[in-house]
């Protein structure tokens, strides 16, 4: 039986006679379902008219991305350790020359997503690139379409899923949104990536924090507080975000604490305008 694809999320769902009748992803509210209405496709259809492109980013990472875009868009990365590989986030089309590719730089030890926006097929990717684990958070489990027998969902706010990195939950987005600590990256001045938990803007100079970024619903001032807690302890001067776009080279401890006082002073009322 066919595993249908949401057109507009990348969600892969379990395998099935006919398409469910309506994409969950799509219909909370912080996703949406087109005008047109919900459509679906299949991974030999993607497989047709797109293809991955990897590009090392710096030393130790590696981008993946969908070329032409499909559904969100996101990216995924690539992070080569010592002790092993993580792929951070997930796409939705996989193919043999995508696989080929990451097995020639060493595989995939471990998997982790920072939200279920970003869930894409991941039982299709853990499936063909024979990944042991993939880690989710338990808060996020109802959002799981496809289930595999790689996936371990957790409840801790911090992990370490492979030796030199760390998993922190910091919610938010969604309750299991989690960034990725990466101490040895940017030659050591360390790189947090963030998905969608933590998003890059457009100035480059801040970064910004929604529970829906397609309908522009913010986030409570407790939830943008909670996410400065959690990314403080944290020794990191680069970001990526969940999109090719989506980077603060230099400085982004300070951009992200720098934001969310911004952010919740605008909440609150007692932030200048200019």
């Amino acid at each position: 039986m066919p595993e249908y694809i949401c057109s507009t999320c990348g969600t892969e769902y379990e395998s099935s006679v006919q398409p469910p009748a309506a994409c969950s992803i799509c219909q909370d509210e912080r996703q949406y379902v087109p005008q047109e209405g919900q459509r679906w496709t299949l991974m030999p259809d993607l497989q047709g008219r797109h293809r991955n492109r990897l590009t090392e980013l710096e030393a130790g990472l590696v981008e993946v991305v969908t070329e032409p875009a499909f559904a969100i868009g996101q990216r995924a990365l690539l992070v080569q350790t010592p002790h092993g590989n993580l792929l951070w986030d997930c796409l939705t089309m996989i193919d043999l020359e995508t696989v080929t590719a990451l097995n020639g730089l060493g595989g995939v030890d471990v998997m982790a997503i920072s939200h279920p926006h970003f869930y894409g097929a991941v039982a299709s990717w853990a499936t063909a690139l024979d990944c042991p684990r993939v880690l989710l958070p338990a808060a996020d489990r109802e959002h799981l379409m496809h289930r595999h027998p790689s996936i371990v969902h957790f409840d801790e706010v911090e992990m370490s899923p492979l030796e030199g990195l760390r998993l922190i939950r910091v919610g938010g987005h969604f309750l299991g949104s989690t960034v990725l600590h990466w101490p040895g990256g940017a030659g050591g001045r360390g790189v947090l990536l963030s998905g969608d938990s933590i998003a890059v803007v457009a100035d480059r100079r801040h970064v910004t924090f929604l529970y829906s970024y397609p309908n522009r619903i913010p986030l409570a001032a407790a939830d943008v507080r909670m996410i400065a807690q959690r990314c403080r302890p944290l020794a990191f001067d680069r970001l990526y975000s969940g999109f090719s776009d989506g980077l603060i080279a230099s400085g982004a401890h300070a951009a992200v604490l720098r934001s969310a006082e911004r952010y919740v002073g605008m909440l609150e009322g007692n932030w200048p305008r200019l």
